[in-house]
């Protein structure tokens, strides 16, 4: 049993197994959409394949749509080379279900996958025509929020972004600058509308994509690069539009244990792909059951019927509650606070910390007790059943093989939207005191020692990719694990950083408390564990 067009073929073997297929004709769904491409995907990763591409296969199933989607990716071009077309663009969903089952389905909903290379004159060429089409209505992206970002930790612009500026739309090398003149083609080809969907999990994510592409409009037309109606084209809001949204699937890097169960069926050829670019990535993909995509309703040139598949459209203000409900409270704080002390307690199974009955408390308070008082309910989600839920379903789930390590990437860029949203609530409260806040302090606290990369019993560990690693661990690296130690000296500039924190924690009246706990979770090893004892 083959993952591909000829391995597909034998469909009583892949149902025998227990795979569900598509049961559409795919050949001429392909033809279709390339002819008219309605929608374009950007970073063919773990999500999109677990999450959109399964929704647009179950739309094709049903009947709803008779075309698929395109898939391109502007980061790591190995990924198309290597993993999508070795594959015909198949790949398989495993959900793992919080009661055991599993569900295997096999997704080939991917007309067509190219990379977004403007030095791959047939890839881009083949981009630009796409861009071109009239029925092209929306552009969606899972790159990550610093996918986004035209400058460097210390706020410097990045060179390839300084290069393209100067250089025009004719051969960009940064992912934005690509995609930017990826707009400009279409623009040139008669002003043609389009939404452009961030589906990136972080605040505003919309408007995290607008600040990018106006950028490189703004500087191109400054630089007579582009014509000064691109401008206007981009900030046209029946032509181009860049809605706020807010995704929700836990999708954990493509686990050994799932691998083990598909050669348990006969699937050959599992073996995952480490690029280049350090991209790990396999012809599977493990996630959850639960999944929610709210969506600003903003397509000017019309949107195929998603709702059909679970999607939530509705308006900007409702996406932004709900956003704020799940990544200021409900979900990603949650998952924060347990990267951070699963990787000092050495936990390597998200699942396994719900078992911990200190990390438990911990995350209880933030959610209901420090959380809760600052959400507004969205109308659409209740935030308590969405904590419920999660606490109780999602992430004690044992069948995840999520992991704090992957959790604990790009902390840095995290904790000023996980929980400097919320301290700043407080601060605007008049019913509400920041100083009554503790466990938030706590996780601040926890982050500056686990720059330490030691963990509670004195072991090194590799911190998790962040950018700003270079920056913040410097200030730390003179900090041992004994008692009594004046921290404050080492981390007051860390806790001034509003980029980190969203707040300046003396400002905001919250330095002393982080470092009382920075000071007892450094006092020597069990360090960590007593002082999570202690407050919890």
């Amino acid at each position: 049993m083959k993952l591909d067009a000829k391995g597909l073929q034998d469909r009583q073997a892949w149902k025998a197994a227990g795979y569900e297929l598509p049961d559409f004709d795919r050949e001429q769904m392909i033809a279709k959409t390339k002819e008219n491409p309605f929608w374009v995907h950007f970073g063919a990763g773990n999500i999109f394949k677990a999450f959109l591409a399964n929704v647009v296969q179950k739309l094709l199933r049903e009947g709803v749509l008779d075309r698929g989607l395109v898939a391109a990716e502007g980061f790591d071009y190995e990924i198309v080379e290597k993993m999508n077309r070795p594959h015909d663009d198949y790949n398989i969903l495993v959900t793992l279900k919080a009661d055991g089952n599993v569900e295997k389905t096999v997704i080939g909903s991917i007309a067509e996958s190219l990379m977004l290379d403007s030095g791959n004159e047939s890839e881009y060429t083949r981009m630009k025509e796409i861009f071109a089409k009239d029925s092209l209505q929306m552009c969606t992206f899972t790159i990550t929020e610093k996918g986004y970002s035209l400058v460097d930790g210390k706020g410097q612009i990045l060179p390839a972004v300084e290069a393209d500026f100067q250089a025009g739309p004719d051969a960009p090398v940064s992912y934005m600058g690509k995609v930017t003149a990826l707009l400009y083609a279409r623009y040139q080809a008669g002003q043609k509308p389009i939404a452009m969907v961030s589906t990136d999990n972080c605040s505003h994510n919309g408007d995290k994509l607008y600040a990018a592409v106006n950028t490189f409009a703004q500087k191109w037309a400054e630089n007579d690069l582009a014509e000064q109606g691109f401008v206007s084209y981009i900030n046209d809001k029946s032509k181009v539009s860049f809605p706020w949204t807010m995704i929700d699937k836990i999708t954990p890097r493509p686990d050994a244990s799932v691998e083990k169960i598909l050669m348990e069926d006969g699937v050959e050829g599992l073996e995952p792909v480490i690029t280049s670019k350090n991209t790990y990535v396999a012809p599977f993909v493990n996630a959850e059951e639960c999944e929610y995509l709210v969506v600003e309703d903003d397509f000017p040139n019309g949107r195929p019927k998603l709702e059909a598949g679970g999607v939530i459209f509705t308006t900007r203000e409702t996406v932004d509650k709900v956003e704020k409900m799940k990544v200021c409270t409900c979900l990603n704080p949650l998952h924060t606070a347990l990267a951070v002390y699963g990787c000092l307690l050495d936990y390597h199974k998200i699942s396994d910390e719900l078992k911990d009955e200190e990390l438990v408390k911990l995350v209880q308070r933030i959610g209901y007790v420090e959380g809760l008082p600052v959400v507004v309910d969205p109308g659409i989600l209740d935030p308590k059943e969405f904590i419920d839920t999660v606490l109780t379903v999602r992430v004690p789930n044992p069948f995840m093989p999520d992991t704090p390590q992957r959790i604990a990437t790009d902390t840095s860029q995290k904790l000023a939207i996980r929980f400097g949203e919320t301290v700043k609530a407080y601060q605007r409260s008049p019913e509400l005191d920041v100083q009554s806040l503790e466990m938030i302090p706590l996780v601040f606290a926890g982050w500056l020692r686990y720059l330490m990369a030691v963990d509670d019993q004195g072991n090194s560990f590799e911190p998790s990719p962040d950018p700003l690693l270079a920056t913040v661990c410097p200030y730390v690296k003179e900090l041992t694990l004994k008692p009594d130690q004046d921290v404050e000296k080492y981390v007051a500039e860390v806790l001034k950083m509003k980029q980190i924190f969203g707040v300046d924690l003396y400002e905001a009246g919250l330095a002393g408390k982080v470092c009382d706990y920075l000071k007892e979770l450094t006092a020597g090893e069990g360090a960590v564990r007593s002082t999570l004892k202690k407050y919890v």
